[in-house]
């Protein structure tokens, strides 16, 4: 738990079995993203997506079991307008994202940076998350991270 002086972060790490432009390149690709980002139990698809610093993306994820109280945006989906406000390539992808929701536990903006470093075997994947809105329960976050670092590894593992 974080004091009002200690902002929560949400952080996972993992190393993927691939370069990092590869995996680089798999964050700034919509059709890969489309394929990897979603966790467990939901699809995903960009509405919009201008991968660029100050571009925009706008993604809807979807619940393929209603959760329980119902999405963030919608009974089963989740939406997000994000804004890529860094891009070094091979090492480091920083957005400002919120989430489309009448509910005041969701509002705010958060930044997800996720930065790449070789590593033996592969690249050291962490995945930092600031300012998150407090309707997303630490837990549930690393756990929805974790899985689409998981996946992420298997995609740049095969592809």
């Amino acid at each position: 738990m974080t004091s009002d002086f200690e902002p929560r972060v949400d952080r996972v790490s993992r190393v993927l079995p691939a370069s990092a432009s590869k995996v680089y390149g798999a964050l700034l690709d919509q059709r890969a993203l489309e394929t990897w980002l979603p966790p467990a139990g939901m699809t995903g698809r960009y509405t919009r997506f201008e991968p660029r610093v100050g571009g925009r993306s706008v993604l809807e994820l979807t619940y393929t079991e209603v959760p329980v109280g119902g999405g963030k945006t919608a009974e089963s989906r989740d939406v997000s307008e994000s804004v890529f406000v860094e891009l070094v390539e091979g090492e480091r992808v920083a957005q400002q994202v919120v989430f489309e929701s009448d509910d005041a536990r969701f509002a705010g903006t958060m930044t997800m940076v996720w930065e790449l470093a070789e590593f033996p075997g592969g690249t050291l994947v962490t995945v930092s998350a600031y300012d998150v809105p407090s309707g997303i329960s630490q837990a549930d976050h690393v756990e929805g991270i974790s899985s689409s670092l998981e996946n992420l590894s298997a995609f740049v593992g095969r592809s």
